[in-house]
């Protein structure tokens, strides 16, 4: 009998089933203690015999018998099996301890003030936890999950990429403001928006994206705008409204203290609201480690919990 050799071949279910035929003496009462018919049963064994070259029970009339074989199997059988319940036990384990580092791509809004917050509940929750939040624009954020680079990431505008999955996590509006000095008026219309100097963010910003789309709904191109500078930051872009170099369109999210304190105002440009979201991105191919999956689950509890207080 050559069962060192073949033993890794054995289908998991095959050692069960010999192991309650062994215990119980009898194809029947195994059915009926594993649920199943006792063909079922018999062609099981079968099945293990013939993968071991050996007879493993001696049928005697209604009684069965196990073979030497049987007995050499028995116990490693037994032990096999304890082995596979254990690896379950440990992989369970480890599904439920939330620990390791996440490193979460996103673009400059979610990155700077919205994943902060997010980050600081989860780990007072799950102290085993470390971030690294990775910021840059949303098109190449998008671009390094589709290419296998980061697990998820967290951005202020879709793509028409296919490799990746889109969900809604919080919502946004982008403000028209002006320094407060500024002489213009606080409602334009989108012509006159058209002929001051406007700041815009540089290519691959979901910002500029949403400001772009907004502005061809409306019929008016990019290229309707005044721009009179390209930066590459919220930052560096209210820093420059501030200083009356321009005015732009930036999220409630990066200028609420400004407005605030009343170092920016707000321009309502007539018929024109600047509403969007910002979005988990994952790929659907790639299997979320747990510490990931957890939260991206907590954020995904975070959206619905908001949803239903509106």
């Amino acid at each position: 009998m050559k069962i060192n050799r073949r033993l890794t071949a054995i289908e998991t279910r095959h050692l069960k089933i010999f192991v309650t035929v062994y215990k119980t003496r009898s194809f029947t009462k195994a059915a009926e203690e594993l649920y199943t018919s006792q063909p079922t049963i018999s062609e099981h064994i079968h099945n293990l015999e013939s993968r071991l070259n050996c007879k493993l029970f001696d049928r005697l009339g209604r009684s069965i018998l196990p073979t030497a074989e049987a007995e050499v199997l028995y116990p490693r059988a037994l032990s096999i099996l304890d082995d596979l319940t254990r690896l379950v036990d440990d992989i369970t384990a480890t599904s439920q301890t939330i620990s390791g580092e996440l490193i979460i791509g996103a673009s400059t809004i979610p990155g700077t003030y919205i994943l902060p917050e997010i980050a600081a509940s989860f780990r007072n929750d799950n102290p085993g936890i470390s971030f690294e939040i990775r910021i840059n624009d949303s098109a190449r954020i998008v671009e390094a999950v589709a290419g296998n680079e980061l697990l998820v990431g967290v951005v202020g505008a879709q793509s028409n990429k296919t490799k990746v999955r889109f969900q809604p996590i919080a919502d946004d509006e982008l403000i028209m403001v002006a320094a407060k000095d500024c002489p213009v008026t606080t409602n334009l219309t989108l012509k006159e928006l058209g002929k001051l100097p406007f700041i815009i963010r540089e290519r691959g910003s979901g910002t500029r994206k949403n400001i772009e789309t907004f502005l061809t709904d409306k019929n008016h191109p990019l290229t309707s705008l005044n721009i009179c500078a390209t930066l590459g930051s919220s930052a560096a872009v209210r820093e420059a409204v501030k200083a009356n170099l321009g005015i732009s369109a930036l999220s409630r999210h990066a200028i609420k203290n400004d407005l605030e304190r009343g170092s920016l105002k707000k321009l309502h440009i007539e018929g024109f609201t600047m509403k969007r979201s910002f979005y988990l991105v994952t790929s659907p191919k790639r299997t979320l480690p747990n510490h990931y999956l957890r939260f991206v689950q907590n954020i995904l509890e975070l959206q619905k919990k908001i949803i239903g207080k509106m």
